[in-house]
Parts: C-alpha cells; structure tokens; sequence
C-alpha cells in the first residue's frame, strides 16, 4: 500500500510556531540526493489523513514536492508529538528506502 503525500518547500526564515497556528505542519526530507536534506511544510489535514493509513517505518510514501519538480518514494522516519495537546509537531521522511 502506498499513500501520497503532497508538500511544499518551507519558507526561508519562517518560524515553526508560526508555520503550526497557519495550519502547516514543518517536515524534512533526508536521503533524496546523498546526505542533502530538505526542509518542508505539509498541511496538518493531510498529516493526519497520512497518520491514519502510515505506520512508521513500515508504510511506503510517494512524496511529492512540486517547486522541487520531486516525486519520491519515502518512509516516514519519525513523528514528533505535541507532549501535552497530542497533536503531530514534526515529521522526518527517509528517501534512500529500497524495498
């Protein structure tokens, strides 16, 4: 089972917080392209959309970065969780998955 997920390229100098009261959730990228890394923002209906159907570590996700011209098979790597409201504070996708 494979889910897509679409994302945008994180504004230079935005702030986190602020990018979370926007309703976007702050992502990065590693392994698309050697060690380089890519800081991303993806809707939090959309996370929690992927949350339901993604297991960490085990779900295959199609990545799509649009200004990047990228599409890519990722794992999600991490999910990092508000400690007290719960809700999803940052996302780490792994691109060098071979399956």
């Amino acid at each position: 089972m494979t889910v897509t997920v679409e994302s945008q390229k994180r504004p230079e100098g935005s702030k986190p917080n602020a990018l979370r009261r926007s309703g976007l959730i702050p992502a990065n990228v590693y392994g698309h392209n050697g060690s380089e890394s890519i800081s991303l923002v993806v809707d939090a209906k959309e996370v929690e959309r992927l949350l339901k159907k993604a297991a960490v570590n085990k779900t295959e996700i199609e990545l799509n970065i649009p200004e990047l011209q990228w599409t890519g098979k990722t794992v999600l790597k991490e999910v990092q969780v508000h400690p007290a409201k719960g809700t999803p504070y940052h996302l780490s996708f792994y691109a060098g998955a071979k399956r």
